[in-house]
């Protein structure tokens, strides 16, 4: 090889090294999460990930175990004036109200179809339990899963006058798609029901639905018309809330998170569960502090009620996201104004 060719040679080489030094320099720098205002909150998470995902590091996680788990309502979309799920109810028990003359008369039916939110709260967990049983059951799975897709492609929030699916947090959407990028499977552990989720959350939140995690009724296998189906029965299965998520996280997961978010008491047992665990581990609360983009309220709040969490996550040095302080942005569709 001549001089002047092995000059050439070297300088494309260079050229080409530096090329894709830059490349990889500008992906790097790109913020994986640039919903987040620059501060305390968006750096523990970027800490946190790093320190997992490296594998020099003395925290490194294999990917197996890279488990985070996150409430739904108030954790990844929102849950005012009511959860979406009981807004769902009220709507079917509305469509249906036809065949059911008795309800007119009947609470919580009669709260509903008058729209008296108040006397609908007065009825408590059993009137609630009423109207989803009322709701939700007596169809098949096919059947139901086309409900709740139908009711979601047409309903809208009565604030927003937007889908419902337009609700969910933009941070909340980039922190799932990070967490995901760096190795991690990513779980729903909710209240809310797991037939109602799973029709939509893959798209929504790149979820599937296998690793959504939820409260249930109970269901039997029929064979109609020569056709096997699922059959929806009128009877709790399992609640997912409270000391609930841990039991189906070991249950249905089989693996403790080392990650774990949520918004209210009711995710509080998660978080402990999740805590207790063995080497590094991230709890998250997310906190509802902007009345102006989303909503403000935690202790006094009948929805997403958050007080014992809050409490224990301060004094015990867990993330505390504040909407109005860590989020630049609430929502997708701010990103398009």
């Amino acid at each position: 090889m001549n001089r002047k060719f092995q000059g050439r040679f070297f300088w494309r080489i260079t050229v080409l090294c530096l090329c894709v030094m830059a490349s990889a320099f500008s992906v790097y720098a790109q913020d994986p999460l640039p919903s987040w205002k620059e501060g305390k909150t968006k750096q523990q998470i970027l800490s946190f990930v790093k320190e997992v995902a490296t594998s020099s590091s003395l925290h490194f996680v294999p990917p197996g175990a890279r488990i985070a788990t996150f409430d739904n309502d108030g954790t990844l979309w929102s849950e005012q004036p009511a959860y979406f799920q009981l807004l769902f109810a009220m709507d079917r028990v509305k469509s249906l109200a036809a065949q059911h003359p008795e309800w007119k008369d009947q609470m919580p039916f009669k709260a509903v179809l008058e729209h008296d939110l108040a006397a609908l709260a007065a009825s408590g967990e059993k009137g609630l339990l009423q109207l989803v049983m009322a709701s939700h059951a007596g169809m098949t799975t096919v059947e139901f899963e086309k409900i709740v897709k139908d009711w979601l492609a047409t309903a809208q929030h009565p604030r927003f006058k937007r889908p419902y699916t337009d609700l969910v947090y933009q941070p909340m959407l980039e922190l799932l798609h990070y967490l995901r990028a760096n190795g991690f499977k990513t779980f729903i552990v909710s209240g809310g029901g797991i037939e109602f989720m799973r029709p939509w959350v893959e798209q929504v939140y790149g979820i599937p639905p296998e690793q959504v995690v939820g409260s249930s009724i109970k269901t039997k296998f029929e064979v109609r018309d020569e056709t096997p189906v699922i059959v929806r029965l009128p009877e709790i299965d399992f609640i997912d809330d409270k000391a609930g998520k841990p039991v189906a996280i070991h249950k249905f997961i089989g693996r403790r998170p080392i990650a774990a978010f949520g918004n209210s008491d009711g995710d509080l047992q998660m978080l402990q569960w999740t805590a207790a665990g063995k080497g590094i581990r991230f709890m998250g609360i997310v906190r509802h502090t902007d009345d102006d983009r989303e909503w403000a309220y935690d202790r006094k709040s009948p929805i997403g009620h958050l007080d014992k969490a809050l409490q224990e996550g301060l004094s015990r040095g867990w993330t505390i996201v504040d909407m109005k302080k860590d989020w630049k942005v609430i929502y997708p569709f701010e990103l398009k104004n």
